[in-house]
């Protein structure tokens, strides 16, 4: 696709196109219909569908996909993502992301407990059967 026939995808058509028959993806600005290749995809089609109808920039950037994983987005391209329209990106994406760094920030006791638990044990297993 030349620049002359860049098509400009709203954040309206983008979350439209967000079935598995018809899934568009948004990295860095730039739209790609990715339905035909997430039977190729090395990390399984869940990974690409949890991002449809959304800015998957920052799911992409934090595997560290390979020179020829970004070769073949070239392929999958279909055009440019309207400016205007990224407020409502990051709006439907932070109310998700609130929801999952809250989640992550509170930890439960448990997790501090399996570990003291088997410190102590160790400790007592080793002062009474030690030398």
């Amino acid at each position: 696709m030349s620049s002359d026939d860049k098509k400009v995808i709203s954040f309206a058509e983008l979350q439209a196109h967000s079935s598995r028959d018809d899934l568009y993806i948004l990295i860095h600005g730039k739209v790609y219909a990715t339905s035909k290749f997430l039977d190729e995809h090395p990390g399984g089609d869940e990974v690409i569908l949890a991002e449809a109808g959304k800015d998957a920039t920052e799911a992409f950037e934090d595997v560290g996909h390979s020179d020829e994983a970004r070769e073949v987005l070239n392929g999958l391209y279909i055009g440019e993502f309207d400016g205007a329209d990224a407020m409502n990106v990051k709006k439907a994406q932070g109310t998700n992301s609130n929801l999952t760094s809250a989640a992550q920030s509170t930890g439960s006791p448990i997790t501090y407990l399996i570990p003291l638990s088997l410190i102590g044990g160790f400790l007592a297993w080793r002062f009474y059967f030690g030398p």
